[in-house]
């Protein structure tokens, strides 16, 4: 079986369990290894390795040797604070490790991935409760989805009707179909409202439009995003639920019990 050695690696921990007596397993989020799963020894204790250091949102410095499934961690370090993020939107950063958890293969390189995981994280730890914080929430975790399926060679066809290769038109109405795309939704075909319509998401061309320039400014284009992106990821996520959508749920019903 051969190993190799991974040095000073741009990291971040995405989940971790305890492993014996004193250690742990670390599932990693890396730009050139993609997820990693590595042991981490002598992490719990009286006298823990790296103290307060293996957390969530912690940019990361790590080395490890690397044979098998599972690789042993060497060295950690920070790169930099850990990333404070808002008690009322963890759940959100929790949301985005969960999702990266579930869908990437280990040891699948994700440099662009990486980079928009760490600028989503550091958005939500900028994000103020003051303002319009939910709208501004939503905005997050949209262009994160979108730019994980394309990560994940699932990008959403969102510029022409599959089946003619037309252009989309803002003033129509489509059923994006899950594995292939937008369709224009004849108004006047039973058939195509009724029998198809339950195999797809119904969209505006005006958000599709909208998402081709990452414009998710107003709250019909969010909330169809919402909807076509939950359906598109359910696809992959199969039928476990996430745990930290109940935690979205319960934050964004606390977030409008604070807007005044």
């Amino acid at each position: 079986m051969t190993s190799s050695r991974v040095l000073l690696q741009p990291a971040y921990v995405l989940h971790q369990h305890v492993y014996r007596d004193t250690s742990a397993i670390l599932e990693l989020f890396t730009p050139e290894q993609g997820r990693v799963g590595v042991i981490a020894k002598g992490v719990r204790g009286n006298k823990p390795r790296w103290r307060g250091l293996l957390q969530n949102f912690q940019p990361l410095l790590v080395s490890f040797n690397q044979r098998g499934e599972l690789g042993l961690l060497t060295e950690a370090e920070a790169q930099g604070a850990a990333l404070r993020i808002n008690p009322h939107l963890i759940a959100s950063g929790f949301y985005l490790n969960e999702i990266l958890l579930r869908l990437l293969q280990r040891h699948d390189a994700q440099l662009e991935l990486f980079v928009w995981y760490d600028a989503a994280l550091r958005e939500l730890a900028a994000l103020d409760m003051d303002g319009d914080a939910q709208a501004e929430l939503e905005v997050i975790l949209r262009r994160f989805e979108i730019r994980l399926l394309t990560a994940l060679g699932y990008g959403l066809v969102l510029d022409h009707d599959v089946h003619n290769a037309t252009p989309v038109q803002a003033g129509q109405e489509y059923i994006y179909f899950l594995e292939q795309g937008p369709v224009l939704l004849v108004e006047d075909s039973a058939s195509t409202e009724n029998n198809e319509a339950h195999m797809g998401i119904k969209i505006s061309g005006h958000t599709l439009l909208a998402l081709q320039e990452n414009d998710l400014s107003t709250a019909p284009v969010r909330r169809q995003a919402k909807q076509l992106l939950r359906a598109m990821l359910g696809q992959h996520l199969g039928p476990k639920p996430l745990q930290s959508r109940q935690l979205l749920q319960q934050s964004a019903q606390l977030a409008q019990r604070m807007t005044p």
